[in-house]
């Protein structure tokens, strides 16, 4: 496996990713997809082989706020430490950033793959999020 920068957005490859776990939001809104790759502060892609089988994507301005937006691994790669190889990747180049925020699903699963990776709850820093999304 191998992770680097994913600057040439390829639609085909990207949209088999993203339907691998089921993220339609984001596949059946092409437009909006290519446009928010391309205004992402950054996207890592992982690769077996040339074939990209897990990707992050991170905005924010790099200094006060760090923002994960999507973080997926196609299914047959998943458990392999892909995904926590591409967020402590992004973690290590943005380390000096003062607050690094993510909004995920509500499940056991999730909150701790993120809490062993050093994330905590908003609830237990005394905090709560808010989101408006056009659904």
């Amino acid at each position: 496996m191998e992770i680097k920068e994913y600057t040439t957005f390829n639609l085909p490859e990207v949209l088999n990713l993203y339907k691998s776990v089921g993220w339609i939001a984001y596949t059946e809104k092409v437009d909006m997809l290519k446009t928010a790759f391309e205004n992402s502060l950054l996207v890592l892609g992982s690769f077996e082989d040339d074939k990209l089988i897990g990707i992050i994507r991170v905005v924010g301005d790099g200094a006060s706020i760090l923002y994960i937006q999507d973080i997926l691994v196609h299914p047959a790669y998943q458990r392999r430490g892909i995904g926590k190889s591409l967020l402590l990747e992004v973690l290590g180049r943005y380390s000096s950033v003062y607050q690094t925020v993510l909004i995920t699903d509500d499940t056991p699963k999730t909150i701790s793959f993120y809490q062993s990776c050093g994330f905590t709850l908003d609830t237990n820093m005394g905090c709560c999020a808010f989101i408006r999304a056009k659904y």
